[in-house]
């Protein structure tokens, strides 16, 4: 099947779950490995692992530009510790997952309850009366 955005090309996949976040330095497609965040009111930059979630107040960084970080004068760099290897989802993490997935799945959802009502009437339509696409559904008694 061809692709209409992309005719001629193979379809693009998008992996949201997978997406890696990129630098945030102008120019620089490379993959984030840090993230900086500034603490103004004591003059401190802190730069450590990627964080878990990318925050509005934050820089994700490459090697290279976490590497070559250079801050104002006067201010202080604190370096957290890198981990060695990037951290992959174990079995505790999958088996929360799947733990939040059935507990979603056995909350009963409005749409059940919606169901469990008695079925609504139109009103009687009344005469040189011109309501547009709107109309008021009465309960019957």
């Amino acid at each position: 099947m061809a692709n209409v955005r992309n005719p001629g090309r193979r379809p693009l996949i998008w992996d949201v779950v997978g997406a890696i976040r990129k630098c945030s330095r102008s120019a620089c497609r490379q993959s984030a490995v840090a993230t900086l965040t500034y603490v103004y009111a004591e003059s401190t930059a802190v730069l450590g692992p990627l964080a878990t979630y990318a925050e509005p107040h934050s820089y994700d960084l490459c090697s290279q530009h976490a590497g070559s970080l250079t801050v104002p004068r006067g201010w202080e760099v604190l370096r957290l510790a890198m981990p060695a290897t990037r951290a992959e989802p174990g079995p505790d993490d999958l088996l929360a997952l799947a733990n939040a997935v059935r507990e979603a799945a056995s909350v009963p959802s409005e749409d059940t309850a919606r169901t469990a009502r008695p079925h609504l009437e139109a009103p009687a339509v009344i005469e040189g009366t011109r309501r547009g696409h709107l109309r008021v559904l009465r309960e019957p008694s």
